[in-house]
């Protein structure tokens, strides 16, 4: 089986090379992504998926702080495909952000397009993923941003760096699984198994399968750029007997601090330090679902494992325990050490005064549906309102003044208050629309984020578009504003988990001129509605305003 799928691998890989002409440091970044479908037989079945240069995950785009990626993506499946570097801030060039229908039609089968972005005073880990349809599922990488050359990290250089991407499998077609859920109008299946770059580890009928080996020497530091590219699951990470230093999330330093077990949320990016100080032998790694709500997920564990060098292939690996599923108290311990690095040369600008104070529930609903099962759907929403993706890209829309494709009436706060996480309304009902709340360049925002027990509570990772924001509080139960806000932590990030049944406070500056999604990263919730988009207006002079789009943007 692994000989198999490295035949094709290698067969498949058109990675541009790229040699510097001059001694000078190279500034550009090329790329090409050919789109296509690739057997694996990863769980011992073979099933054709779609895939990045025939891999699974895909390519590694490494670049340096303020470098320029070129990506030319060609498509050469039967699905519309488009491409979202996720937490690249995108100033000024919405048309590369990637969310089909939201900055750009998508590329249709046959056709290509060239993503052209700087990587402004970024550096860390982030990733890429298809923005269409569940293609994501497959079709995913890592992006490595270094430091620019001279500056270190602003912790002890590790020996060596790993990028280590989680993910979800299904043993049918994703395309067919949600089309089946939202025909019936009820939730999809969930997934068969987790991965770890790729593989799961042994599992049933499959015991050939060993999963992925990091290879160590003793005494070293590795760095982990550990990457959940799961579409609906938040996921534990453990290895056996090994801390794990924080150091960095979602391309931002954090203040290091060692943990045994890291939260990580569909979206969401963590570079940990591990110290190779265990006597030489065979390490279990675990990766296993968190879920506090009573809601069905796959429930099965993914494996690889640390091999240190001289250990025998006889010798037994180390075992270690997954968190429960619900091990909220695990969780939050998690999420509340991460605290900003802050410091000279990376400060916390965190907007200090409010210029719109903005309320958002997120949750879930039920809207009549003639030809589903029980003739409703469940649907999702942000302030009762489900969105409706248009047929024309709003950011096209919005650069050409092209009317009746969206209205700018999102509304700041719940039309109909109630008590949010307690009794629930008779009516489970929403709005449906595409809706954008619009904001004048460099406003400053506050955006409470409340979960609510509509059907059910469930924690709920939001990511948004074109912005870093910090993360200035979170907490169970209904926000108090007169309360809460005396509790306030201080976290960058561009992906946050809103807890069960409780709520994060986010704020971030408008300095980016476009159309930029916020949505849950939940496949099935964003699938579901829960959506919306921000306008931000062009500022004063071309330095503020969105660039024209390029010549090769494609068309729906």
């Amino acid at each position: 089986m692994a000989s198999t799928w490295l035949q094709v691998a290698a067969f498949m890989v058109v990675l541009v090379a790229w040699t510097c002409p001059t001694l000078v440091e190279c500034r550009i970044r090329n790329y090409k992504f050919n789109v296509v479908m690739t057997n694996t037989t990863r769980l011992c079945k073979s099933k054709p998926i779609v895939t990045v240069n025939g891999r699974f995950p895909g390519p590694t785009i490494i670049a340096r702080e303020d470098d320029t990626v070129t990506v030319k993506v060609v498509n050469h499946v039967k699905y519309n495909v488009s491409i979202h570097w996720h937490g690249v801030r995108q100033l000024r060039t919405g048309w590369a952000d990637g969310p089909a229908y939201i900055t750009q039609c998508p590329i249709q089968p046959g056709g290509t397009y060239v993503y052209k972005f700087t990587l402004t005073g970024q550096r860390g880990t982030l990733w890429w993923h298809a923005h269409v349809l569940w293609l994501r599922a497959t079709v995913h990488g890592a992006i490595v941003i270094l430091p620019k050359v001279g500056v270190p990290y602003p912790f002890p250089k590790p020996n060596k760096e790993v990028v280590v991407v989680l993910g979800e499998w299904w043993k049918s077609d994703t395309e067919a699984v949600i089309n089946q859920a939202q025909k019936l109008g009820q939730a999809p299946n969930v997934s068969d198994a987790h991965t770890i770059n790729g593989n799961p580890g042994p599992v049933g009928n499959c015991l050939a399968n060993g999963g992925y080996k990091l290879q160590v020497d003793q005494e070293k530091t590795y760095m982990l750029r550990i990457i959940n590219a799961a579409l609906n699951e938040e996921l534990f990470f453990k290895i056996a007997n090994h801390k794990l230093t924080v150091v960095e999330v979602d391309a931002v330093y954090v203040k290091p601090f060692t943990t045994d077990t890291i939260l990580i949320a569909p979206g969401q990016t963590t570079n940990a330090i591990i110290t190779t100080t265990q006597k030489a032998g065979k390490y279990l790694v675990a990766v296993s679902p968190f879920m506090d709500a009573p809601i069905a997920v796959n429930n099965l564990t993914a494996t690889a494992s640390v091999h240190y060098s001289g250990a025998l292939t006889s010798t037994a690996t180390k075992l270690v325990t997954p968190p429960p599923q619900n091990a909220t108290l695990v969780a939050n311990s998690f999420v509340n050490a991460l605290k900003s690095l802050n410091s000279v040369m990376y400060p916390a600008k965190v907007p200090l005064t409010i210029d719109h104070s903005l309320f958002f529930t997120i949750g879930l609903g039920v809207n009549p549906c003639k030809t589903c099962v029980n003739g409703s759907r469940v649907v999702a929403d942000i302030n009762n309102v489900t969105f409706v993706m248009p047929t024309t890209a709003l950011l096209q829309a919005h650069y050409f003044n092209i009317s009746g494709v969206f209205t700018d009436d999102f509304p700041s706060k719940p039309l109909m208050p109630y008590n949010y996480t307690g009794t629930q309304p008779k009516n489970f009902a929403t709005n449906k629309g595409t809706k954008v709340y619009r904001l004048p360049y460099n406003a400053t925002v506050q955006l409470v984020l409340q979960d609510t027990g509509m059907i059910a509570a469930e924690s709920h990772p939001v990511h948004l578009h074109g912005f870093n924001f910090f993360v200035v509080g979170r907490g169970l139960g209904n926000f108090n504003p007169n309360k809460d806000p005396k509790g306030y932590n201080l976290v960058e990030r561009n992906t946050v988990g809103v807890p069960t049944g409780g709520w994060t406070a986010i704020r971030f500056r408008a300095d980016n001129p476009g159309v930029w999604f916020m949505h849950c990263h939940l496949e099935v919730h964003t699938t579901w509605g829960l959506k919306m988009a921000f306008v931000v207006d062009n500022g004063q002079g071309p330095l503020e305003s969105v660039i024209p789009p390029p010549s090769d943007l494609p068309k729906c």
